[in-house]
């Protein structure tokens, strides 16, 4: 399973109406990391209800414990 269908995993479809009756309930439930809610009309996409994240004030140090170094990064590389 690669990461566009995780997501699609955890995305539910909801009718505007039903949203309008239910709306507390579903942003409580988005808030605990349930996953987001498409927002339909007539069976078209119109919003989509994620959880709020902040964005970094800067981008220094934003992979920090993502990557991984193998071998020295700074030496002289072998050959011509």
């Amino acid at each position: 399973m690669d990461i566009s269908d995780q997501l699609r995993s955890r995305r539910q479809f909801i009718e505007a109406s039903e949203f309008k009756a239910k709306c507390v309930e579903l942003v409580d439930q988005v808030a605990r990391g349930d996953g987001d809610i498409v927002i339909t009309k007539s069976g078209r996409a119109v919003a989509r209800l994620s959880p709020y994240a902040e964005k970094p004030a800067t981008l220094f140090g934003i992979d920090k414990d993502r990557l991984l170094l193998l071998g020295d990064v700074v030496a002289p590389l072998d050959g011509d």
